[in-house]
């Protein structure tokens, strides 16, 4: 048996103690762990605890599994969202396949079990948005997915949207750019595989009614062609108020999670023609915001919804104190007398539900409506302690109760 990863790999050497040359649906050890919020996968996947971690372990040929990666390795210096690809474990025996390990995605879930429990309606049009832009950065990267759809997808609430994982890199591919063919044909799969998706869900009855799966199919096409067009298009430019419209295109690239790698101005008899080389960005303007605020990481728009707090906290600093405070201030006091306390404060046993930041982000929702209906404002500390006791509960847990169990396919990974 080999583990092949790449270091800084710490969590590897404890993996190294499972039964590698059984075969994966035969696994007995007490570290496997069932997933609530599984999705669909036609290979053999179990999920490990171990040290703190959670892991996805899936079977697979090892020239499928050796390809899926180096591509899962590619996506993360690309900064592509994407799950943690820990390593491979060939030669595991005879007619055994290989396994990939995956880091499992803290506080992902699957898009059944976003329609499940839909949390502000039907989340359809959340699930297409986050389903484009992730096909818009892999094609951006020169990556064509081949396999889109949701169930090869993880999501993770962000401030009441969704953002999108790519979980199975089987059938992709890396060039230096995509076609136009190649993009419209990577498309076609994607609508193609999400109206039999939602056709299942139809069948199933967790599909409102009213909810046509064609015309929902139909319209990831439409909103991926606008998101490309409005990343990539060229406009000419008058002198005179280039500069304004070179730096309002930079700031919208930027409030869409993207960066210019390349801005280039080529003369025209109708004026400067704009052309713009766009790249995925690290991270997005506001989550680097406050990271340098607070330290906490978070994504991009939580990090929208705290900085706005942040500005209302400071805001009432300022008429208490009767003078300006800075910025830096502001947020310190505000970690410590805010956010500090509510993230303290959540129940132990519903902690793992909800990522912090969106716990304070859905508090901050309950406190309107709770002000609105009561004519006053109620405050963090009772819509937070309300939260706790009506909202947080009917989340649904990841992880099953009994911890190990059978074998069976589950997630895409």
């Amino acid at each position: 048996m080999r583990f092949v990863f790449s270091p800084p790999t710490e969590e590897a050497a404890g993996l190294l103690s499972l039964p590698w040359t059984d075969p994966l649906e035969q696994w007995q050890d007490p570290r496997l762990v069932e997933i609530r919020q599984r999705g669909i996968s036609r290979h053999i996947v179990r999920f490990v605890a171990d040290d703190g971690e959670l892991y996805a372990l899936k079977a697979i040929n090892e020239n499928l599994a050796r390809r899926e990666y180096r591509l899962l390795r590619e996506l993360a210096e690309l900064n592509v969202p994407a799950v943690h690809v820990v390593g491979i474990v060939v030669d595991r025996g005879p007619d055994l396949d290989a396994i990939l390990v995956t880091r499992f995605l803290d506080f992902s879930t699957t898009y059944r079990a976003v329609f499940s429990s839909p949390r502000g309606g039907q989340p359809t049009d959340r699930l297409l948005d986050a389903l484009v832009e992730l096909l818009v950065r892999l094609h951006l990267s020169g990556f064509f997915w081949g396999d889109c759809s949701l169930s090869n997808t993880l999501f993770r609430y962000d401030a009441g949207t969704l953002e999108a994982y790519l979980v199975d890199a089987e059938t992709s591919e890396r060039h230096p750019s995509l076609t136009t063919g190649q993009r419209h044909y990577d498309v076609e799969l994607a609508e193609e595989r999400v109206y039999g998706e939602l056709l299942d869900l139809q069948a199933g009855d967790l599909l409102s009614p009213e909810l046509d799966p064609m015309e929902i199919a139909a319209e990831l096409p439409r909103r991926y062609e606008r998101l490309w067009d409005e990343l990539t298009r060229e406009e000419v430019l008058h002198p005179d108020d280039q500069r304004y419209r070179i730096a309002q295109r930079l700031r919208r690239l930027n409030e869409l999670g993207f960066d210019a790698d390349e801005v280039e101005l080529i003369s025209t008899p109708d004026g400067n023609r704009l052309r713009l080389r766009t790249k995925v960005s690290e991270s997005g303007h506001h989550a680097r915001k406050l990271f340098l605020r607070t330290g906490l990481i978070v994504e991009e728009n939580q990090a929208r919804r705290l900085l706005n707090d942040i500005a209302s906290f400071r805001a009432y600093l300022e008429q208490k104190r009767g003078r300006p405070v800075p910025e830096m201030v502001a947020a310190s006091q505000w970690l410590n007398e805010i956010y500090d306390p509510v993230v303290a404060a959540i129940p132990e046993g519903l902690r793992g539900r909800l990522p912090p930041a969106e716990i304070f982000h859905e508090i901050l929702e309950h406190r309107w409506y709770m002000s609105e209906e009561a004519g006053f404002d109620v405050g963090t500390t009772a819509a937070a302690r309300s939260y706790f006791q009506t909202v947080l509960p009917e989340v649904p847990e990841l992880l099953s109760e009994g911890g190990a169990g059978p074998g069976e396919s589950g997630v895409s990974s």
